[in-house]
């Protein structure tokens, strides 16, 4: 299981959402690639990067600034979201050494994309979930459907996915502890491994995490953590020690 740190990228700065509101971002760098460097120095074993200009606008706008993260990177994976609506994007990123692609509007309104670029990149890419209520949300979080996570989660096991990224948008960014419950359900329903993401805060909830994953825990990933490590009530090298000690 891993813990993995988020950069989110709004006109060229590292930046924080609440609840994913444009409005409501918070700078924390105008360095992102020193940043990405400071969570690598931390000891994290992957990065998420969301490109959010790319997730309104519906195609990436950080493309430069994400490959040098990339390289800064070192060994260490990146994964990205954001805007990735074609496969000339998917391709174009993982040609700059980008390790998986998460994908969640596109692959909404049209599954036979997901089911495209997944079948070309087999356990490279990742299924963006992202839900209010249950109910999945997209064009950036803008809009909410009637369509439940869940039923969309099953849909997509059927081809050869990295995973599913599911966000709880109430609790993302608002420092208010995951979902577990929910998180657990979607990964027992789909049986594809999850990755947590929405409200992580302390080393508490991802003790939470890993006790509710306990009897299942090829189906968790790992962890995003972003507003947390950078108001200091989570320490990315505590958090990954707790996640790699055994259970007792």
């Amino acid at each position: 299981m891993l813990l993995i740190p988020a950069i989110d990228l709004k006109d060229g700065k590292c930046v924080r959402l609440r609840q994913g509101r444009m409005a409501e971002a918070t700078i924390f760098s105008d360095d992102p690639v020193a940043m990405a460097s400071h969570w690598r120095d931390q000891g994290c074993r992957r990065l998420h990067i969301v490109d959010l200009d790319g997730a309104f606008a519906g195609e990436p706008r950080n493309r430069e600034l994400i490959q040098s993260m990339v390289e800064v990177m070192g060994d260490v994976p990146v994964q990205v979201g954001g805007g990735i609506r074609t496969q000339e994007v998917v391709n174009a990123y993982f040609d700059v050494g980008v390790a998986g692609v998460i994908v969640g509007t596109q692959a909404i309104v049209q599954p036979e994309f997901l089911a495209a670029i997944a079948h070309a990149h087999p356990d490279r890419v990742w299924f963006g979930l992202d839900a209010r209520n249950g109910r999945v949300a997209t064009q950036g979080w803008d809009e909410t459907s009637e369509l439940l996570a869940t039923d969309l989660a099953i849909a997509a096991a059927q081809v050869p996915l990295a995973g599913i990224v599911y966000t709880d948008i109430d609790r993302d960014g608002m420092m208010s502890g995951l979902n577990i419950e929910a998180t657990l359900a979607l990964a027992k329903a789909s049986k594809l491994a999850v990755v947590a993401s929405g409200g992580v805060t302390t080393l508490e909830d991802l003790a939470a995490l890993k006790v509710a994953f306990h009897a299942e825990p090829d189906l968790l990933f790992g962890a995003i953590t972003g507003r947390a490590i950078y108001e200091g009530t989570l320490d990315v090298t505590a958090g990954q020690a707790l996640l790699d000690a055994p259970d007792a």
